[in-house]
C-alpha cells in the first residue's frame, strides 16, 4: 500500500515539473531566436550600408566628372565659342549652332574602361549618334546639300557672263597647291587630297571626298572646312586689299545682260553633262546640285524644288552640324595631326582667295578699257555662297557706296562651288 502511495507522488510531482521545464526551455528558445534576430538585423543592415556605399561608387565612376580629361574641356569651350560666334556675329549660325552643339554633346565624358560599350558616343557601334553619323561617312548628307543649294542657286549672272566661270577656276588652285604641301608634311596621297579640299571652302564637297579616301580624317577636315567658310568675313577682306589697289577696287562692271527662261533652263542640263564628262567621279555632287537647279528654273516642279531648298536642307543640315561636331571626340579630334591640317586648311583658302583675285587681274591685261573687272569679284571663286559675294559687295560699297558688285560676284562664286566639286572629282578619280 505505501509503495503504491509513493508511486503515485511521485507521478504528480513529475507532471507538476514538466509545465515549469517546458515553459524554461521555450523561455530559453525565445532568447536565443532574439539574439539571432539581433545578429540578422545587424548583419542585414550592414549589408544595406555597403550596398548604398558601393552603389554611390559606381554612380560616380560613371559620372562625367570622374571621366572629364583636359581635352574634353578644351573641346567644350571650342564648341561654346563656336556658338558664341554664331550668335554674337551672325557667322555662319546655320552651321557654327548645329557644329558647336555637335562639339559639345561629343565630349560629355562617360566611362569607356575595359572597352565597355555603353553606346553613347558617335564612335560606339549602336549609339544614336553612330548612326546618324553614318550619313556622314558613307557621304550620304552632301549629295542631299546640293540638292538644296542647286534648288535655290541663280545661275543667272554666270549665264550672262560665262567667261566668269575661269575664276571659280582659278581659285580652286588652293586646292592643289595644298595637296603638295600636305605631302611635303608627311601625309599619304590620299590624306593630302582629302586635306586640300578645305581649299575650296565648301564643307559638304571636303566631307564627300575625305568620307572615299580618308575617313580617318572627317572629323578634323569637316570642322575645319566649316570654320574657314564661317570666318569668310575675317579671312578674305585683308587679303583682298593687301592684292589690290584703291583704282581697281574703284572699278565698275557694266550690268549682267537680262538671261532667258530657255536659257536658265537648258543651263542645269548641259552643265550636267559637260561637267560630268569631265570628271564622272563629281557625279553625286553635281548630277543633284543641277537636278536642284532644273527643279527651281522649271517653274513646273515648285513643291519638289520648294522642300529641297527648305524642308530637306534643312534637316540635313541640322544632322550633318550635330553629327560632325560630334566626331570632334577630344581622344581622337586633339592630336597633333588634327592642328597640321588646321594650318594647312587656313592655307589653303587663302592662296584660294588670293588667286582668284590674282586671275581677275591678269583676265584684265587682256581686257579693253571699258570692260575690265573689278578684281575684287576674284575672291568670291571660292565656293561658300554666298558669303564670299558678300564680302565682296561689302568692300565694294566701303570704296564706293554706289558700286554694288553683289551680282557680278555671284557669277564666279557659283561657278567656284561647280568647281570644287570638279576638284574632288578630279582627285578622287586620281587617288583611288
Amino acid at each position: 500500500m505505501k509503495k503504491l502511495i509513493t508511486f503515485f507522488l511521485v507521478i504528480a510531482v513529475l507532471s507538476l515539473l514538466r509545465p515549469l521545464a517546458g515553459h524554461a526551455i521555450v523561455s530559453s528558445g525565445k532568447a536565443e531566436h532574439k539574439s539571432e534576430q539581433v545578429q540578422s538585423g545587424n548583419s542585414q543592415g550592414k549589408s544595406i550600408l555597403e550596398t548604398t556605399v558601393n552603389g554611390l561608387k559606381q554612380f560616380y565612376k560613371f559620372t562625367g566628372f570622374r571621366n572629364a580629361k583636359t581635352g574634353h574641356l578644351i573641346m567644350i569651350v571650342v564648341g561654346l565659342f563656336f556658338i558664341f560666334l554664331a550668335i554674337k556675329f551672325d557667322y555662319e549660325p546655320l552651321l557654327l549652332i548645329p557644329i558647336g552643339v555637335g562639339i559639345i554633346i561629343g565630349n560629355i565624358p562617360f566611362y569607356q574602361d575595359g572597352n565597355i560599350n555603353l553606346q553613347l558616343g558617335i564612335y560606339q557601334e549602336g549609339s544614336v549618334m553612330n548612326y546618324l553619323y553614318f550619313g556622314v561617312m558613307k557621304g550620304v548628307y552632301p549629295p542631299l546639300i546640293f540638292l538644296g543649294i542647286g534648288a535655290m542657286t541663280d545661275f543667272s549672272s554666270l549665264i550672262s557672263r560665262p567667261k566668269l566661270i575661269l575664276l571659280g577656276a582659278a581659285a580652286q588652285v588652293g586646292i592643289f597647291l595644298t595637296f603638295i604641301g600636305a605631302m611635303y608634311l608627311g601625309f599619304d596621297m590620299k590624306e593630302a587630297g582629302a586635306i586640300g579640299i578645305i581649299g575650296g571652302a565648301d564643307g559638304p564637297t571636303a566631307i564627300f571626298l575625305s568620307s572615299r579616301i580618308a575617313p580617318h580624317l572627317i572629323g578634323p577636315i569637316a570642322i575645319a572646312a566649316y570654320s574657314y567658310m564661317a570666318l569668310v568675313p575675317v579671312i578674305q577682306p585683308p587679303i583682298m586689299r593687301l592684292m589690290t589697289t584703291k583704282k581697281e577696287r574703284l572699278i565698275r562692271m557694266s550690268p549682267p545682260r537680262a538671261v532667258s527662261k530657255t536659257e536658265k533652263v537648258l543651263f542645269p542640263l548641259v552643265g550636267l553633262i559637260v561637267t560630268t564628262f569631265i570628271s564622272p567621279s563629281s557625279l553625286p555632287l553635281l548630277g543633284m546640285l543641277f537636278f536642284g537647279n532644273l527643279l527651281k528654273e522649271s517653274t513646273r516642279t515648285k513643291r519638289l524644288a520648294e522642300t529641297s531648298r527648305n524642308s530637306l536642307i534643312d534637316i540635313v543640315t541640322i544632322l550633318l552640324g550635330l553629327t560632325v561636331g560630334a566626331s570632334t571626340q577630344a581622344d581622337y579630334f586633339l592630336t597633333t595631326e588634327s592642328m597640321i591640317i588646321f594650318g594647312l586648311g587656313a592655307l589653303s583658302f587663302m592662296i584660294a582667295t588670293a588667286g582668284g583675285v590674282l586671275f581677275a587681274q591678269v583676265m584684265n591685261l587682256f581686257l579693253p578699257e571699258g570692260k575690265k573687272l573689278n578684281p575684287l569679284i576674284g575672291a568670291a571663286g571660292v565656293s561658300a555662297v554666298p558669303d564670299s559675294a558678300r564680302v565682296v559687295q561689302n568692300m565694294g560699297l566701303r570704296e564706293d557706296p554706289t558700286n554694288h558688285l553683289l551680282m557680278h560676284a555671284m557669277a564666279p562664286n557659283v561657278a567656284g562651288v561647280i568647281g570644287s566639286a570638279v576638284a574632288a572629282g578630279i582627285l578622287l578619280s586620281f587617288l583611288w
